[in-house]
């Protein structure tokens, strides 16, 4: 028998090398228990007490993570997308007399991370689980509650309903790893070497000043995560200033400034400050548009991020932000659901959701912690919210009239004249401000491209000038320049790579200078021949002469309302329209049906699924650039270069 209390001592580790023959009993244990001052046997400098993952998890210098998705970046790192659990004390309740030892809280914040941040594989269970769990090992934790970290409050999993297909998620999925390295085995010592811990920081979730069971003075929250020792090679790796500028380039990469559009800028800061002028708010309503690519989202989130700066320094009063897209909404009325979660924490339908924000913005009663601030709502995509009788738009637009709303609206879209295609009863309640994005010019695109390369040398200027005038000539797109750019900067790349392994295997052994590779005109062209040259444009300059009118006649019709979809009858008209005014046969309505089935099953074109042939809406799977390219200098009809 051996008698050992390993939680009050840990001098198993240090004494026994081997089993004893017979009884043993810790003679340091006894002596604690009858009150003795102890002094346990010294630690030798430089090592550590060995303990087991779940004893760090469970002291918060471990982290939990459930891995939703998992994927590999070009440069060969793997990254990892995954849902963090917390323990109790890092909740602002802390540690309750109900809450069990391995009982953890799962979040609903979600972090990428690279793949070397996981040590090992453990188990996260729910209550019917957890208690057939006996012989499952030491890593299994018990999970009932998901922790909400900004609004924090708790909710069982089993009752949190998923936003879009209403399913229930009470069991927790675990990743599977057949690599093991990070767990403890026999033939470990019992000291472990000191580790150098990496530490993750999360800047943008909202943590109390002090956490509640706070140890040590210490101060717990979502902002760090342990880790194994990285590996040298990847600790120590620099990006080359070529990865740099591809990751700089990316359309995703928010820039420490935005050029080009400070006077769009100063009109939409002078709007949201004259709304919001002194302690009073005044509901106004902004609208917002110009062709995609000229940076309407971007420029209205710059301003929000200086506005913060103002509230920090309290030279302005606080408010409330929430951002909304069109595109992930599932439909229009969903959005009510979406605006009471941001400004409550609270997941409710939409339609109970639109009468709590009714009396929040109609009544002025409260629904949240920040019901007395300003709400700045900016609703992109705006013309996605359009129903038949356009009560999603109605209601959004009347609740900054009301007194007490305290609601500032921004909308924004690709249409120029959605206010005047609306009901009158809207149309006025949208008033008469409205800003103007135009497209890019070469200038101001080069001045983008060269702003994000700030201090990474690798573009030659003659390169980016080129590619602004070929993008500025097509439409004005920055996200079109920026993806000819990168890739631009893959294919020198590519080249230096095939240059560096050509001269390792020649037998020329005479030591050169290195050159400095710089992208040229030449990877430019190679570049837009790539994007421009993809099969759905070959399919586009071979396709009949009918398909290539039609073709025209949506790229006209988009550049004229701003509206992706066209109604087959309404397409048919311009179609009509565009054939008289050049002296071409106009065709029948027969006709144009066949040939727009046809460039559907090529999926040139979008069909909505039905059989009201009339009514049918119809939409380009490709960007209107990519048939401007196409047909612009088509030899076949030369007159449709005029509406391209």
């Amino acid at each position: 028998m051996i008698a050992w209390e390993g939680s009050i001592c840990g001098a198993l580790n240090r004494l026994l090398q081997n089993v004893p023959d017979g009884d043993w009993i810790c003679e340091f244990c006894v002596a604690r228990k009858a009150g003795k001052n102890v002094e346990l046997p010294w630690i030798p400098e430089g090592k550590k007490m060995r303990r087991t993952a779940r004893e760090k998890l469970l002291s918060g210098e471990l982290w939990a993570a459930r891995i939703e998705s998992l994927w590999r970046e070009p440069n060969g790192v793997y990254w990892i997308k995954c849902r963090w659990y917390v323990i109790p004390e890092e909740t602002t309740a802390g540690r309750q007399s109900h809450n069990l030892r391995r009982e953890l809280y799962r979040t609903n914040h979600l972090s990428n991370i690279e793949m070397e941040s996981v040590i090992r594989h453990c188990y996260v269970m729910n209550p019917r689980e957890f208690g057939g769990a006996i012989n499952d090992g030491d890593d299994v934790f018990y999970c009932e509650y998901e922790y909400d970290v900004r609004w924090h409050s708790f909710k069982r999993i089993a009752d949190v309903i998923d936003a879009d297909n209403n399913e229930e998620d009470g069991n927790d999925e675990v990743w599977k790893s057949s690599d093991d390295s990070g767990g403890d085995s026999e033939g470990d010592s019992d000291f472990d070497e000191e580790e150098i811990d990496a530490l993750f920081s999360f800047q943008d979730i909202p943590i109390p000043e002090l956490a509640a069971n706070s140890r040590k003075g210490r101060i717990f929250g979502l902002h760090k995560i342990g880790v194994k020792k990285i590996p040298k090679h990847v600790r120590l790796h620099k990006p080359s200033n070529m990865e740099s500028a591809k990751s700089m380039l990316l359309p995703t990469t928010l820039p420490k400034s935005l050029p080009c559009r400070t006077k769009e800028m100063e009109e939409i800061s002078s709007f949201i400050e004259g709304a919001m002028c002194g302690e009073q708010c005044l509901g106004r309503c902004l609208y917002i548009h110009g062709v995609p690519g000229t940076g309407k989202t971007m420029t209205v989130l710059a301003v929000l991020r200086n506005l913060r700066v103002e509230v920090d320094a309290g030279r302005m009063q606080p408010y409330c932000f929430v951002e909304v897209n069109g595109l992930k909404l599932a439909s229009p009325e969903n959005i009510y659901r979406v605006i009471y979660e941001a400004l409550s924490g609270h997941r409710v339908g939409w339609k109970k959701a639109l009468n709590l924000l009714n009396e929040r913005f109609s009544k002025g009663s409260n629904v949240g912690k920040e019901d007395n601030r300003p709400c700045i709502l900016l609703v992109d995509e705006l013309d996605l919210l359009l129903t038949r009788n356009q009560s999603v738009l109605y209601n959004i637009l009347d609740w900054p009239t009301k007194p007490n709303s305290k609601l500032i609206v921004i909308g924004i879209a690709n249409t120029m004249d959605l206010p005047e295609k609306l009901l009158p009863r809207i149309s006025s309640r949208m008033g008469i401000q409205r800003l103007c994005f135009g497209p890019y010019n070469y200038q101001q695109l080069q001045e983008i491209i060269s702003s994000r390369l700030k201090g990474i040398d690798v573009f030659e200027e003659q390169a980016i000038e080129f590619a602004s005038r070929k993008v500025a000539a097509m439409s004005g797109d920055a996200r079109r320049a920026l993806e000819i750019c990168r890739r631009a900067a893959e294919v020198a790349d590519f080249r230096v790579e095939q240059l560096s392994q050509l001269s390792k295997t020649t037998s020329l052994t005479k030591a050169c200078p290195k050159e400095k590779h710089f992208v040229s005109i030449d990877d430019i062209e190679a570049a837009i021949r790539e994007i421009f040259q993809a099969p759905h444009i070959q399919i586009m300059k071979t396709s009949s002469r009918m398909s290539k009118i039609m073709l025209a006649a949506m790229v006209h019709e988009l550049y004229r309302s701003g509206l992706g979809e066209v109604t087959f009858e309404k397409l048919a008209t311009t179609i009509n329209s565009l054939c008289s005014s050049n002296r071409e046969a106009p065709p029948g309505r027969d006709t144009l049906l066949k040939v727009g089935f046809k460039l559907g099953e090529c999926r040139i074109i979008l069909l909505e699924e039905g059989l009201k042939h009339r009514f049918l809406k119809m939409q380009l799977n490709f960007p209107s650039e990519d048939v401007t390219f196409a047909l612009k200098d088509c030899p076949e009809i030369p007159w449709l270069s005029k509406y391209l």
